[in-house]
Protein backbone atom coordinates (compact mmCIF):
# COMPACT_ATOMS: atom_id res chain seq x y z
CA UNK A 1 0.00 0.00 0.00
CA UNK A 2 1.43 3.59 -0.76
CA UNK A 3 2.02 6.17 1.91
CA UNK A 4 -0.14 8.44 0.37
CA UNK A 5 -3.22 6.02 0.41
CA UNK A 6 -2.41 5.01 4.33
CA UNK A 7 -2.05 8.33 5.08
CA UNK A 8 -5.41 9.17 4.19
CA UNK A 9 -7.36 6.13 5.89
CA UNK A 10 -5.32 7.31 9.20
CA UNK A 11 -6.88 10.96 8.54
CA UNK A 12 -9.97 9.83 8.12
CA UNK A 13 -9.38 8.19 11.46
CA UNK A 14 -8.43 11.27 13.23
CA UNK A 15 -11.70 13.17 11.66
CA UNK A 16 -14.25 12.49 14.26
CA UNK A 17 -12.68 14.11 17.01
CA UNK A 18 -9.81 16.37 14.97
CA UNK A 19 -9.75 19.20 13.03
CA UNK A 20 -8.37 18.45 9.98
CA UNK A 21 -6.82 20.60 7.60
CA UNK A 22 -5.12 19.33 4.28
CA UNK A 23 -2.07 20.88 2.60
CA UNK A 24 -4.22 20.79 -0.88
CA UNK A 25 -6.96 23.15 -0.21
CA UNK A 26 -5.48 24.30 3.77
CA UNK A 27 -3.23 26.45 4.97
CA UNK A 28 -0.75 24.22 6.57
CA UNK A 29 3.10 24.07 7.79
CA UNK A 30 5.36 23.25 5.42
CA UNK A 31 6.84 20.63 4.84
CA UNK A 32 3.53 18.81 6.20
CA UNK A 33 0.73 16.86 4.46
CA UNK A 34 -1.69 17.63 6.67
CA UNK A 35 -2.67 18.86 10.20
CA UNK A 36 -5.05 17.93 12.95
CA UNK A 37 -5.76 20.37 15.91
CA UNK A 38 -8.21 19.01 18.75
CA UNK A 39 -9.45 21.22 21.32
CA UNK A 40 -11.07 20.49 24.71
CA UNK A 41 -12.77 23.00 27.07
CA UNK A 42 -14.28 21.81 30.27
CA UNK A 43 -15.74 24.29 33.20
CA UNK A 44 -16.72 23.17 37.00
CA UNK A 45 -19.63 25.36 38.98
CA UNK A 46 -21.17 24.76 42.41
CA UNK A 47 -25.25 24.84 42.11
CA UNK A 48 -24.97 28.22 39.64
CA UNK A 49 -22.65 29.28 36.87
CA UNK A 50 -21.62 32.10 38.73
CA UNK A 51 -19.95 30.06 41.22
CA UNK A 52 -17.25 28.75 39.26
CA UNK A 53 -14.94 26.58 40.62
CA UNK A 54 -13.00 25.41 38.02
CA UNK A 55 -11.92 25.28 33.79
CA UNK A 56 -9.89 23.41 32.03
CA UNK A 57 -8.40 23.47 28.13
CA UNK A 58 -6.58 20.93 26.77
CA UNK A 59 -4.85 20.94 22.88
CA UNK A 60 -3.28 18.45 20.74
CA UNK A 61 -1.93 19.82 17.59
CA UNK A 62 -0.70 16.45 15.00
CA UNK A 63 1.56 16.97 12.17
CA UNK A 64 1.01 14.62 9.07
CA UNK A 65 4.55 13.69 6.98
CA UNK A 66 4.43 11.65 4.18
CA UNK A 67 7.29 10.99 2.35
CA UNK A 68 9.09 7.96 0.09
CA UNK A 69 12.35 7.41 2.57
CA UNK A 70 12.93 8.86 6.05
CA UNK A 71 16.56 9.15 7.11
CA UNK A 72 18.30 10.96 10.09
CA UNK A 73 18.47 14.54 8.85
CA UNK A 74 14.77 14.78 7.52
CA UNK A 75 13.67 13.35 11.10
CA UNK A 76 15.68 16.05 12.64
CA UNK A 77 14.77 18.95 10.06
CA UNK A 78 10.27 17.67 10.66
CA UNK A 79 11.10 17.06 14.66
CA UNK A 80 12.27 20.80 15.23
CA UNK A 81 9.63 22.01 12.68
CA UNK A 82 6.70 20.79 13.93
CA UNK A 83 8.02 20.69 17.97
CA UNK A 84 8.52 24.82 17.16
CA UNK A 85 5.30 25.40 15.18
CA UNK A 86 3.55 23.62 17.73
CA UNK A 87 4.51 25.25 21.05
CA UNK A 88 4.11 28.52 19.08
CA UNK A 89 0.38 28.10 19.06
CA UNK A 90 0.50 27.37 23.09
CA UNK A 91 -1.28 30.06 24.70
CA UNK A 92 -0.36 29.20 28.20
CA UNK A 93 -2.62 31.06 31.38
CA UNK A 94 -3.94 29.35 34.73
CA UNK A 95 -6.64 27.42 32.86
CA UNK A 96 -4.48 25.95 30.50
CA UNK A 97 -4.01 22.49 31.32
CA UNK A 98 -1.58 20.78 28.33
CA UNK A 99 -1.15 21.22 24.48
CA UNK A 100 0.79 18.65 22.99
CA UNK A 101 2.55 18.28 20.12
CA UNK A 102 2.02 15.18 17.74
CA UNK A 103 3.87 14.03 15.25
CA UNK A 104 3.36 11.25 12.68
CA UNK A 105 4.99 10.05 9.95
CA UNK A 106 4.33 7.45 6.97
CA UNK A 107 6.98 6.24 4.74
CA UNK A 108 7.92 3.67 2.10
CA UNK A 109 10.80 3.46 3.66
CA UNK A 110 12.50 4.77 7.20
CA UNK A 111 16.33 4.28 7.87
CA UNK A 112 17.73 1.98 10.33
CA UNK A 113 19.25 4.88 11.87
CA UNK A 114 16.28 7.22 11.72
CA UNK A 115 13.73 4.10 13.03
CA UNK A 116 16.12 3.68 15.98
CA UNK A 117 16.36 7.62 16.66
CA UNK A 118 12.41 8.06 16.62
CA UNK A 119 12.94 6.14 20.14
CA UNK A 120 15.41 8.43 21.63
CA UNK A 121 13.12 11.67 20.66
CA UNK A 122 11.38 13.65 23.48
CA UNK A 123 10.72 17.41 23.99
CA UNK A 124 8.23 18.49 27.22
CA UNK A 125 7.65 22.30 28.24
CA UNK A 126 6.58 23.23 31.64
CA UNK A 127 4.96 26.55 31.84
CA UNK A 128 5.27 28.79 34.99
CA UNK A 129 6.28 25.50 37.09
CA UNK A 130 2.93 23.39 35.35
CA UNK A 131 0.87 26.30 36.92
CA UNK A 132 0.07 26.96 33.43
CA UNK A 133 0.38 23.81 31.93
CA UNK A 134 2.74 22.06 30.14
CA UNK A 135 3.24 20.49 26.81
CA UNK A 136 4.93 17.49 25.78
CA UNK A 137 5.91 15.40 22.40
CA UNK A 138 4.62 12.28 21.22
CA UNK A 139 5.83 10.80 17.49
CA UNK A 140 4.99 7.81 15.56
CA UNK A 141 6.57 6.40 12.25
CA UNK A 142 5.26 3.65 9.91
CA UNK A 143 7.04 1.95 7.22
CA UNK A 144 4.70 0.96 4.51
CA UNK A 145 6.49 -1.26 2.64
CA UNK A 146 7.15 -3.53 5.81
CA UNK A 147 4.57 -2.56 8.26
CA UNK A 148 7.34 -1.89 10.86
CA UNK A 149 6.44 0.69 13.59
CA UNK A 150 8.55 2.76 15.58
CA UNK A 151 7.77 5.40 17.97
CA UNK A 152 9.02 7.13 21.60
CA UNK A 153 7.69 6.91 25.12
CA UNK A 154 4.80 8.81 24.55
CA UNK A 155 3.67 7.82 21.17
CA UNK A 156 2.86 4.03 22.37
CA UNK A 157 -0.60 5.23 22.72
CA UNK A 158 -0.83 5.66 18.68
CA UNK A 159 -0.14 2.66 17.87
CA UNK A 160 -3.45 1.30 17.72
CA UNK A 161 -4.77 3.44 15.46
CA UNK A 162 -1.77 3.45 12.89
CA UNK A 163 -1.86 -0.92 13.68
CA UNK A 164 -5.51 -0.57 12.25
CA UNK A 165 -4.84 0.97 8.70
Amino acid sequence: MSSSVVLEKILKSFERYYTIKHSETDSVTKPFAAEAQFTSHTEQYFLVHAAKLSESDSNEFVYFYDCKTLSCKTLSQIDSISWNDGISRVKPYFGHRNSDVTLVIIAEKIDDDAFYKIKKLKHSKSYMFTFKGWSNFRVIALETSTGRISYNRLGKDLKKTIESV
